[in-house]
């Protein structure tokens, strides 16, 4: 298995996250196509993939080098790093294939992945039924769809460093914060919980092409109205949404009474300049943790992340074939790498599985 170095902090994290899974059995139950949420306790029985032999490394390094092409990944800002991390490795084994990963938002991802102008899409949430009929309409069908989990994330709520009140905040809180059905009055610290600030919030979070949106939308039960109403909180005087996770974190870093969320990774990336707030759903206050991901005790901001490709292009494209063969193959590593939790060994091997048909004789 390929091991990189990209910063102490990253390779602690890592160091850490081995001893855990080496200690932690998870269920799969089922297709885990259908997986929407990560779950812990009990095994599976599915026997986690062999390490290869040396000739067989040599066979499939030999194979990577021979492969020319260009591979366009495209998708949610969440799911970028972990991307960027094995295009950055894959194009030092394959030399001859150039790798491009742009990010824009899970939504933009699929609309391009459907449009066939993209071989890979990154994603933080599940394809939706609408998009498999987009893909569909344009010769996609939903049978040839390739859904790979490649890691798991804790979706963070964030606060500015000087916020000592917002420690732990339930659900509902969160839903009446970023619910849009307001009739514009901005919303208060004290309209939360009233030992709070009589301060008005102001909000960060990730553009409504964004898979985290998406999922974070669907978490908190933000409700829509009538008229086809969002359900989120709109753009405005007190609210900022962005694409970008870096527009957020400056966000919420310049403003006491900030707000906002994003994924795991960018939080940790941050370090002291921002606080992440615990999540009650039920059974205390939980922090955004590795352990409390993979274990399913954060609830209900955990969540899987995927990349979609297809099934055609496994076949037909041997460039694509090899990075998503080097992707599955090294992104319980890379994962860890860029600051997400990697897939336990048995859902890991699942991932594999749905690859490993599509190579060429000589490397099964």
């Amino acid at each position: 298995m390929l091991r990189t170095k990209r910063g102490g902090k990253w390779a602690l994290i890592f160091g850490a996250l081995v001893s855990l899974i080496a200690v932690v059995a998870v269920a799969c139950g089922g297709d885990d196509d259908d997986a929407a949420t990560p779950t812990a306790a009990g095994g599976s029985g599915t026997t986690p993939a062999a390490t290869p032999t040396k000739a067989a490394a040599d066979k499939l390094k030999d194979w990577y080098a021979s492969l020319s092409g260009e591979v366009r990944v495209d998708g949610s800002s969440t799911v970028f790093p972990i991307s960027q991390a094995v295009a950055e490795e894959f194009s030092k084994v394959a030399r001859g294939v150039r790798a491009n990963v742009a990010l824009s938002g899970t939504g933009g991802g699929f609309e391009k992945f459907c449009r066939k102008e993209i071989q890979v899409s990154d994603a933080s949430r599940p394809i939706s039924q609408k998009e498999k009929d987009a893909c569909a309409a344009n010769g996609i069908a939903e049978s040839d769809l390739v859904e790979i989990q490649v890691a798991i994330d804790a979706l963070t709520v964030v606060v500015n460093p000087q916020n000592t009140w917002a420690t732990c905040m339930t659900p509902a809180q969160l839903q009446k914060a970023f619910q849009a059905d307001q009739g514009g009055t901005p919303i208060k610290w004290s309209d939360l919980d009233p030992k709070w600030p009589n301060e008005t919030i102001q909000f960060f979070f990730p553009g409504s092409d964004s898979g985290t949106f998406d999922y974070f939308k669907e978490a908190i039960k933000l409700r829509g109205e009538k008229n086809n109403e969002p359900a989120h909180r709109a753009t405005g005087p007190n609210a900022t949404a962005s694409e970008d996770d870096n527009v957020l974190v400056r966000g919420v870093e310049g403003n006491k009474n900030a707000l906002g969320y994003f994924g795991f990774a960018y939080y940790l990336n941050e370090g002291r300049k921002l606080k992440a707030v615990a999540i009650d759903g039920g059974n205390g206050c939980v922090e955004p943790t590795f352990e409390n991901a993979l274990s399913g005790k954060y609830k209900p901001l955990s969540r899987p992340l995927f990349i979609y490709t297809t099934k055609q292009l496994l076949t037909e494209r041997k460039d694509v074939l090899g990075f998503v063969k080097f992707y599955v193959d090294n992104m319980e590593e890379l994962a860890a790498d860029v600051g997400y939790v990697s897939l336990p060994k048995d859902l890991l091997a699942k991932q594999q599985e749905k690859v490993d048909p599509f190579l060429p004789a000589e490397l099964k």
